[in-house]
C-alpha cells in the first residue's frame, strides 16, 4: 500500500467516505453542484377567482405569459435567477392586472401602499422596501437597496428617498389609478359603513405576484410584491418584503414567495420554515411545502398559498385557497398556466415570442 504522509491510500478513503457521510457536508455539496436546466415559477396571487370574468382571468393569463418570456429570455442565454426574477415581476407590476404595482389595492384612505423584497440564494444577500406610495417598480427599488446599501430593508419615506437619490423618478399616487381597483374600495368602503363584518368582505382573490427560479449556474432567487390587502390601515407592511415570512432563497434548500394573508405568513416564517425542513430534516420540497401550506397554515385558518423550488429543479406550488394561479418555464421552453381553480386544466404556451 503507497504511503502518503502518514496516512496510507486506504485510509484517506475511509476518511473521504466518513465526510461525506455527514448530512450537512452533503447538502453543501448538492448546493455546490450545477443545475442540469433552468427554471422558473411565477405566481399571481392565492385567492377565490370564481367572483373574476373568464374576461379578466384572460388577461391575467396573457399578463402572465408575457412576464414568464422576459424571464425565460435571460435564463436561457445564461442569465442570473436574480436577474429573471427582477424582470419576470417588474412586468407584472407594470401590467396592472395583480395586487402589485399599478393594480395595487387601496388603503383606508384610498391610496395605494406598496411593499416589495428580493432575495440571492447563493450570497444570502436581500433587499426589501415597504409603505412605498411614488414607486412604479418596487421589486426594483429593493433590488438596489440590496446592492446599493448596507441594509435589507428601507421603508416609506427613507426609502423614496434613497430612491431619488438613484435616479427614479417619484411617480404622483394618480399613476397608481385603477378603476377596477377604486370600484373595489369605493365597494369595500360602502360595506364597511353598513357594518358589514370582515368575514363578510373576505373571499376575493389576491393579486400579490411572486417569482422564484434556478439558473444555468445552479443558483437560486426569489421575489415578491404586492400593494397588501384590501383596505387595509395606512402603514401596515404584510409578510411580502419579510425576509423568511413571504420572500426567501437559499442554495442550500430552496427558494419561496408567498401569496395570502400575510399576518399568518410572518407568525409562521412561512417561507423559511419551508427550507429550513428541505435543510434540516431532509424532507422533499413538496412535503416541506404541502406540510406548512395545507397543515400549519389550516390550522391556524391562514389562507394562501406558496410557489417553491430547489437546486435540483423539483417545485412545488400548494394553496388552501379556492385558486392560485401559477407559470411555470423550464429549458423545453413550454410555459405551463394553471391554478385559477383547483379543476382547471394546465395550458400550455411557448416561452418565445
Amino acid at each position: 500500500m503507497k504511503i502518503i504522509g502518514h496516512f496510507t491510500l486506504q485510509s484517506l478513503i475511509v476518511i473521504v467516505l466518513i465526510i461525506l457521510a455527514d448530512p450537512h457536508v452533503a447538502g453543501r455539496l448538492r448546493a455546490a453542484a450545477p443545475a442540469s436546466g433552468f427554471v422558473l415559477i411565477a405566481h399571481g396571487g392565492a385567492g377565490d377567482y370564481s367572483k373574476m370574468t373568464p374576461e379578466q382571468i384572460e388577461m391575467r393569463r396573457t399578463a402572465m405569459v408575457k412576464a414568464i418570456q422576459s424571464g425565460y429570455a435571460i435564463l436561457a442565454r445564461g442569465g442570473s435567477s436574480l436577474d429573471a426574477v427582477e424582470a419576470t415581476i417588474r412586468v407584472m407590476e407594470d401590467s396592472a392586472l395583480f395586487d402589485a404595482g399599478r393594480g395595487s389595492y387601496y388603503t383606508r384612505e384610498g391610496v395605494p401602499e406598496m411593499d416589495a423584497s428580493i432575495m440571492d440564494g447563493r450570497t444570502l444577500q436581500a433587499g426589501s422596501v415597504a409603505s412605498l406610495k411614488h414607486i412604479a417598480n418596487p421589486i426594483h427599488l429593493a433590488r438596489l437597496v440590496m446592492e446599493k446599501t448596507p441594509h435589507v430593508m428601507l421603508v416609506g419615506e427613507g426609502a423614496e428617498k434613497f430612491a431619488k437619490a438613484q435616479g427614479i423618478e417619484l411617480v404622483s399616487p394618480y399613476f397608481f389609478f385603477n378603476e377596477r381597483e377604486w370600484d373595489r374600495y369605493k365597494n369595500a368602503k360602502a360595506a364597511e359603513e353598513k357594518k358589514k363584518s370582515a368575514a363578510q368582505l373576505k373571499g376575493q382573490e389576491h393579486g400579490t405576484v411572486g417569482v422564484v427560479a434556478l439558473d444555468q449556474a445552479g443558483n437560486l432567487a426569489a421575489g415578491t410584491s404586492t400593494g397588501g390587502t384590501e383596505m387595509k390601515m395606512p402603514g401596515r407592511v404584510g409578510d411580502s418584503p419579510i425576509l423568511g415570512a413571504g420572500t426567501y432563497a437559499n442554495n442550500e434548500s430552496c427558494a419561496v414567495s408567498g401569496t395570502g394573508t400575510g399576518e399568518f405568513f410572518m407568525r409562521n416564517v412561512v417561507a423559511a420554515d419551508i427550507c429550513e425542513r428541505v435543510r434540516y430534516l431532509h424532507v422533499s420540497l413538496e412535503q416541506a411545502a404541502n406540510d406548512v401550506v395545507m397543515k400549519v397554515l389550516v390550522e391556524q385558518h391562514g389562507d394562501g398559498g406558496v410557489i417553491a423550488l430547489d437546486q435540483k429543479g423539483d417545485a412545488a406550488a400548494p394553496f388552501n385557497t379556492p385558486g392560485m394561479m401559477t407559470a411555470t418555464v423550464r429549458e423545453d421552453g413550454k410555459i405551463r398556466i394553471q391554478g385559477w381553480s383547483k379543476n382547471a386544466k394546465p395550458i400550455i404556451v411557448p416561452a418565445t415570442k
